[in-house]
């Protein structure tokens, strides 16, 4: 079995539609018959089913998924947005998610216990949210305690994390963020403590830390719980302002600097767009940064013949440039790279997951316990109130 692994996590990916290891990714095989990708005839099952459902099912489609799943999805959007879509949505009884699973739990949080929240796979994870674990991120705050700083902590969770450490924030003070609300997050969390643990993204956090409220890099300390004591000392936590926690998005993390240089000597006059989930250099060198929702405004809302090199999902790149054929939109990397996990979503899944409600059965749903949920609904809450945060946007 081939199995790759990203250094900085301990949960195996799987090269995309290579293999599987039930033993450490949820719900990699199916239970009952899956249809081949081959099948000529998935399409018209998909649109049988979801005829056959009505009004029951409510399909939401994330905007990494692929097209073929996309056709069938009643809305479109970031995973936030997706969730608040399903909680406005109280007469569909089944909540059929396209997205990974940090998504589907958001969504049952938010949704009204008579709907079922269903993900069409289950090993349909984020290696950015598996990154930081509840025992890990609780072991983490036993040292800042050890430290004397957890007391003039908040902790802030990136909407791409798990329900557990949505949970521990909002049991610990904290709320949290998206990648278009995460400045106000932080000018928040910095008027009740002295101090931000941000998670998982340490991208995102020092982005906003350093490039929108004016910190140094000086100012950031990464907390590695793959290292002795978290890989830093107490003098460090001490003099930090951002404890960045080590975890990155393992598409946008890709970009480089020299991917950047690459595209303008490519294609002069060309305009780098890119996710704040990239790393410092590359946001550095990029000429907007913002939230998916804003990168495919600022596609849309470009002049015809303008040239942009976009730094995010591949799937997201290959709809822009096919929606906007008077410009010239390329991704930003010259290697492919699609998100691998959230491309476990496609269409024989799909139909599975259709076909099973149609015949009386749910796979694949997704609870949140209710005293995990209780408590990431109180950080949710808490960003919800955040200024300018009622329509936020990931």
């Amino acid at each position: 079995m081939t199995v790759t692994q990203t250094p900085s996590t301990p949960v195996p990916l799987l090269l995309l539609g290579r293999n599987a290891d039930p033993t450490s990714e949820r719900g990699v095989e199916c239970p009952g018959d899956l249809p081949a990708a081959s099948d000529p005839d998935l399409v018209e099952r998909a649109r049988r089913a979801r005829e056959a459902l009505g009004d029951r099912v409510f399909v939401l489609g994330h905007h990494y998924q692929r097209d073929e799943v996309i056709q069938f999805a009643d809305v479109t959007g970031d995973s936030f947005k997706l969730a608040r879509d399903a909680a406005a949505r109280p007469d569909a009884e089944f909540i059929v998610f396209c997205g990974v699973h940090f998504m589907a739990e958001s969504a049952d949080i938010l949704t009204g216990d008579h709907q079922q929240v269903i993900l069409p796979d289950l090993a349909a994870g984020c290696s950015m949210a598996d990154m930081a674990r509840i025992l890990q991120v609780e072991d983490a705050w036993a040292r800042l305690e050890e430290a004397g700083v957890a007391s003039s902590t908040v902790p802030i969770t990136y909407m791409n994390s798990s329900a557990d450490i949505k949970s521990f924030c909002g049991r610990n003070g904290g709320a949290v963020c998206t990648s278009s609300n995460a400045r106000q997050a932080l000018e928040w969390a910095f008027e009740k403590g002295e101090k931000v643990l941000f998670l998982p993204d340490q991208h995102l956090g020092r982005n906003t830390a350093v490039l929108q409220l004016g910190l140094s890099l000086d100012d950031c300390v990464v907390i590695d719980p793959h290292k002795p004591g978290f890989g830093v000392t107490d003098e460090e936590l001490r003099a930090a302002t951002m404890l960045l926690w080590k975890g990155h998005c393992s598409v946008h993390g890709r970009f480089s600097a020299e991917s950047v240089a690459d595209v303008r000597a490519r294609i002069p006059g060309v305009n780098v767009l890119v996710h704040p989930e990239c790393q410092h250099e590359v946001v550095v060198g990029a000429d907007y940064v913002g939230s998916t929702e804003y990168i495919i405004k600022a596609i849309a809302e470009a002049p015809a013949g303008s040239a942009w090199a976009v730094g995010t999902e591949l799937n997201l790149v290959k709809r822009l440039a096919a929606e906007h054929p008077d410009k010239t939109v390329v991704f930003l990397d010259k290697t492919v790279c699609f998100c691998a996990t959230m491309n476990r979503i496609d269409l024989p899944h799909l139909v599975w997951t259709l076909e099973s409600l149609v015949e009386g059965r749910v796979v694949n749903r997704i609870e949140v316990d209710d005293d995990t949920a209780r408590w990431a609904g109180v950080a949710l809450d808490r960003m919800l109130a955040l200024p300018g945060s009622g329509a936020v946007k990931d």
